[in-house]
C-alpha cells in the first residue's frame, strides 16, 4: 500500500502497478520531502515525474505545494494505474513514454522540479544521457532528484548541473542536482 504522507493529499492511498515497478518507500519518500521542504523548493513548483510508476513523487509534490505535475512512463500498466490515481489530481498531464524520448521530444516548457526514479537496472550512463537531455527542461534554480540503488554505478553527473547532496537509505540513494550556483547567480542578473 502506497499512501501521501503529507499536505492536502494526506493519507490518500494510491494504486500501484500491479508488477515491475519498485515504488519509493515511505521512510525515503519522507526524507527526500523533508530536504525539499527545507531547501524551498516544493511550493508553486512545476514538476516533472519521470518513470513515474504510480506517481507517489509527482502526488506528493502536489501534495505539499506544487502547482503542475507532468507524469511520465513506459509501462502500458503504470500508465493504467496513474490514470486510476489521477482524479486525485485530474490536471496533471500523464505521458505514456520512455522518458528520453519524452524529455526529447514531447516536453516543453520549464520545470522547478524534477524527478527521477529508474527502475535499478537502467544502466548509470542511460541516467546520465537524460539528465543532459533534460537540462533545457529544467529552470535556473532547478532540483533534480535521482534515485538509483547504493549498488549500482555512480551516475556521471553531466556539465551543467552539480550535486547538492547524496543520500543512502538502506539500499537506495538518492543524489540532489541542480545547476551550478554561479549559472544561477547570471540568470537571476
Amino acid at each position: 500500500m502506497t499512501r501521501i504522507i503529507a499536505g492536502t493529499l494526506k493519507g490518500r492511498i494510491l494504486q500501484v502497478p500491479p508488477s515491475g515497478t519498485r515504488p519509493t518507500s515511505e521512510r525515503v519518500r519522507e526524507a527526500i520531502f523533508s530536504r525539499l521542504e527545507h531547501m524551498g523548493v516544493i511550493e508553486d513548483a512545476r514538476v516533472l515525474d519521470l518513470y513515474a510508476g504510480s506517481g507517489a513523487l509527482g502526488f506528493e509534490a502536489i501534495s505539499r505545494g506544487a502547482t503542475s505535475l507532468t507524469l511520465v512512463d513506459s509501462s502500458a500498466a503504470a500508465i493504467r494505474t496513474l490514470k486510476k490515481n489521477l482524479p486525485l489530481v485530474p490536471e496533471a498531464l500523464v505521458i505514456g513514454a520512455d522518458a528520453l524520448s519524452a524529455v526529447s521530444n514531447r516536453l516543453s516548457g520549464s520545470f522547478d522540479l524534477v524527478f527521477v526514479d529508474p527502475p535499478y537496472d537502467v544502466a548509470s550512463q542511460d541516467i546520465t544521457e537524460l539528465l543532459k537531455a533534460l537540462l533545457p527542461l529544467c529552470s535556473p534554480d532547478a532540483s533534480i532528484v535521482v534515485e538509483r540503488s547504493t549498488r549500482s554505478p555512480e551516475v556521471e553527473i553531466p556539465e551543467g548541473l552539480m550535486c547538492e547532496d547524496r543520500r543512502d537509505w538502506g539500499e537506495t540513494r538518492v543524489f540532489f542536482l541542480a545547476p551550478p550556483l554561479d549559472e544561477q547567480d547570471h540568470e537571476s542578473e
